[in-house]
């Protein structure tokens, strides 16, 4: 399942640093989604699109979490070369996140 099923998106900026907070539609996938989105996860799904490190903020209330992407934006709006200077497609390269399967238990493979 991908994190655009139980989730939106809304990105910010302010020079280069971008924010993007992420809200459960249903309260009842913000457990999910605190445990699945890690600052490492998100940095490592983004990649190379955030050079510096990634501060989350858990926001119980509205079921969001919020992320700051420090060094993801090329310098900033005024300076970087990027067709999004906003990093307004950040959100929805963090939406097509594949989230882990629930439902499924993991197998362990014994050796003889």
């Amino acid at each position: 399942m991908k994190l655009h099923e139980i989730a939106h998106a809304r990105a910010g900026d302010k020079g280069n640093t971008s924010d993007l907070t992420v809200f459960a539609y249903d309260p009842a996938h913000f457990a999910r989604l605190e445990r699945e989105l890690t600052p490492q996860r998100v940095k490592s799904h983004l990649g190379r699109m955030v050079e510096g490190e990634v501060v989350r903020y858990v926001l119980p209330g509205l079921s969001a979490l919020k992320f700051v992407l420090t060094g993801a934006l090329g310098g900033g709006v005024t300076r970087t070369l990027a067709l999004d200077a906003h990093g307004k497609c950040l959100s929805s390269v963090l939406l097509g996140l594949e989230l882990r399967d629930e439902g499924k238990k993991t197998r362990r493979s014994r050796r003889p």
